[in-house]
């Protein structure tokens, strides 16, 4: 293949920007990095006006409608459905033809994953049970995927491809779940009017599915402009919509992987059937048309919730997810009163819960013989899993919001977030070591 001569600006800017970009860690390292201006911020001279600037309300009307909410709120309830929608499409595709779509092969993640979602909630109500701070219980049972596996591909090979896998098949899982606590316990009051009408505008969805429908700028407006509008407006949390549209986007391509091959092979004979002229910059007119052909071939040749998803994945891991964090993450750190009963029970139950409930299950029930290990598993191996597993940065962030009213309990959020902050460090930190250590004879 003839090297392709590249100007200074693409050798040394946009190539090893790409590098960084298409590095499995580099989500996990944007997202720290946010996280880390938001802490400082709120812990430093500018804290007032940095938690006002994400309180300015944005309005927006039409007739007899409106839109009036907080910058706060658009990005949790409007930004972070792009995030939702992304989950969805990597949801669905693991449940046609992922890890998940095999029962046998996603007994084991399935297990672990409610067995972490289980145990840290029951260890938070441990410490808060009776208490007005008991509805926060869905907080610890979130894992931050990216951060986990920002951490676990930081490893390399030290860390077996399976036990990748099942950490990535969990973290799914427990993405699922997460969505079913938001959608059935921290909703608020329900328009049933606008929720039937985002029902119905779901239903028209799968029916132009199954009639073939493939366009995925049509899925994203009736989607986005519809069925998240009035999920918003009914009272159930918008980003329940953005799930419900990514389940609803054709999963099956145009042109299937055999045609595309034949296709693509006569295009290149025909094209190649033409005189070269390489002493002209320009394509004739003919080259032009072929190469356009091979591009909608091509196009055609990915399913469209794919298409969506590799589209979207650079736009939520550099933009939705930073923002977010620089949003939420704004924690203002101070251990004079001691910890509460509710940073407590997130740091423990996050920390506690996911290794008894995703590590220490998973081992017992391979030692049962009810499951096979991951290849290359160890108790140690699986322990730091365990840990990884108690990173519940995004997902658990976003609960705080939804089952804490900041207007009755001022204090809740933020105790809530220390807690999910000293939990995500050291089960990183403990994850990191024991995934890192010599592998045990």
């Amino acid at each position: 293949m003839e090297n392709i001569k590249l100007t200074p600006a693409e050798k040394y800017v946009i190539q090893p920007v790409n590098r960084f970009i298409s590095k499995s860690t580099t989500g996990g390292i944007v997202l720290f990095i946010a996280a880390l201006i938001a802490i400082f911020f709120a812990n430093s001279p500018w804290a007032e006006d940095y938690a006002h600037f994400w309180h300015q309300h944005i309005n927006i009307s039409f007739g007899n409608y409106q839109l009036d909410m907080a910058l706060h709120h658009w990005i949790n309830d409007g930004l972070m459905a792009i995030f939702f929608f992304v989950v969805g499409l990597e949801l669905k595709r693991e449940l046609t033809n992922g890890e998940l779509a095999s029962p046998k092969k996603a007994a084991l993640p399935i297990v672990a994953a409610v067995g972490g979602m289980v145990f840290p909630a029951m260890i938070y109500l441990f410490f808060n049970g009776g208490t007005d701070a008991a509805h926060g219980w869905g907080i610890p049972m979130a894992t931050d995927i990216a951060f986990a596996l920002g951490v676990m591909y930081m490893l390399g090979n030290k860390v077996p491809t399976p036990l990748k896998v099942f950490l990535t098949a969990l973290a799914i899982v427990d993405d699922l779940g997460a969505v079913l606590v938001i959608a059935l316990f921290y909703t608020s009051d329900l328009n049933l009017t606008f929720l039937f009408i985002g029902i119905a505008l779901f239903i028209l969805l799968l029916v132009c599915n199954r009639l073939g429908f493939k366009n995925p700028v049509f899925y994203a407006v009736i989607g986005i402009c519809g069925i998240w509008l009035a999920f918003l407006l009914s009272g159930v949390h918008a980003t329940i919509a953005a799930v419900l549209a990514a389940f609803a986007i054709p999963a099956n391509a145009r042109v299937k992987e055999r045609t595309f091959t034949k296709q693509l092979v006569a295009l290149k004979e025909k094209f190649l059937s033409i005189d070269p002229n390489d002493k002209q910059p320009d394509l004739t007119d003919e080259q032009i048309h072929i190469v356009e052909d091979i591009r909608t071939v091509a196009k055609d040749a990915i399913p469209p919730s794919q298409r969506l998803e590799h589209s979207m994945h650079n736009l939520v891991t550099f933009f939705v997810m930073p923002v977010f964090a620089l949003c939420n993450a704004a924690i203002p750190i101070s251990f004079a009163g001691g910890l509460s009963a509710v940073t407590l029970g997130v740091a423990f139950g996050l920390l506690i819960g996911k290794v008894l409930g995703v590590a220490v299950l998973s081992l017992i029930l391979i030692k049962l013989k009810v499951f096979i290990a991951p290849k290359g598993t160890t108790i140690r191996k699986m322990l730091g899993v365990g840990f990884l597993a108690a990173i519940g940065f995004t997902m658990s962030l976003f609960v705080t919001e939804l089952a804490f009213d900041v207007n009755i309990h001022p204090d809740f959020p933020d105790q809530a977030k220390m807690g999910i902050i000293l939990a995500s460090a050291v089960g990183g930190i403990i994850g990191y070591l024991l995934l890192n250590a010599k592998s045990e004879k």
